[in-house]
């Protein structure tokens, strides 16, 4: 399983060639996925023209226009409704899923609703997370990121690493998003817990994991 978890994207030359060796192919060769759902549960990404923005490639971000082969979108809200064979077979033969930022807890459940969760361990693609879609690995994303509550409530996420993220380090829009706010955050959190900015991605290769930066970041240990 190889993950690329980021803050901000593919927006620096270490994070776009992290991810061209964790391809093992350049980009124009490499059919994506783009995976909006967690947007959709998010009061400022989505619904809407954030959304479309994400798609189309028109967004800060840098990963539907990154130049791939192709780019599809497959959207989890829709996937219980339809058979496993019109989706599972196009997951499976893709050479990287780009996962939208939003809202973590949204995109867990549609996840698990969805199956996408069970299939993942299994997949040979990579796995491209965008804020969210980073925070979403992590065995919990903590009470601060706690937004769309599940049925369930608490702040479970899917548990396929073992560290959490508090992402968007230091941004200008997130006045919050401070290191001494990261630093009561990892308080809160049971086991290693990262810290970082945009500039900032985490590259995880069958559970060794890396950082690759070129800002700010901190590992906060239990």
């Amino acid at each position: 399983m190889k993950l690329l978890l980021t803050s901000g994207g593919i927006i620096n030359k270490s994070i776009r060639d992290a991810l061209v060796d964790m391809l093992g192919k350049p980009i124009a060769e490499a059919n994506a996925l783009c995976i909006p759902t967690a947007m959709y549960g998010h009061p400022w990404v989505g619904p809407g023209v954030k959304t479309w923005q994400f798609i189309s490639g028109n967004s800060e971000d840098r990963l539907v226009d990154l130049g791939w082969k192709s780019v599809g979108v497959l959207e989890l809200t829709a996937l219980p409704s339809i058979d496993e064979d019109r989706w599972v077979p196009l997951v499976r033969e893709t050479d990287v899923l780009l996962v939208s930022g939003g809202d973590a807890l949204y995109l867990c459940h549609w996840m698990r609703q969805s199956g996408l969760a069970d299939l993942l361990p299994s997949l040979s693609a990579v796995y491209v997370g965008l804020s969210a879609g980073s925070m979403v690995m992590a065995p919990n994303i903590g009470e601060y990121f706690v937004g769309w509550t599940p049925p369930g409530g608490g702040d479970e996420a899917l548990k396929l690493v073992d560290f959490a993220i508090f992402p968007h380090l230091e941004h200008e829009m997130l006045p919050g998003n401070t290191m001494a706010a990261a630093e009561r955050w990892a308080a809160g959190m049971q086991g290693p817990a990262y810290a970082m900015d945009d500039q900032t991605a985490i590259k995880v290769i069958d559970g060794a994991v890396e950082v690759v930066s070129e800002g700010q970041w901190k590992l906060f240990s239990p």
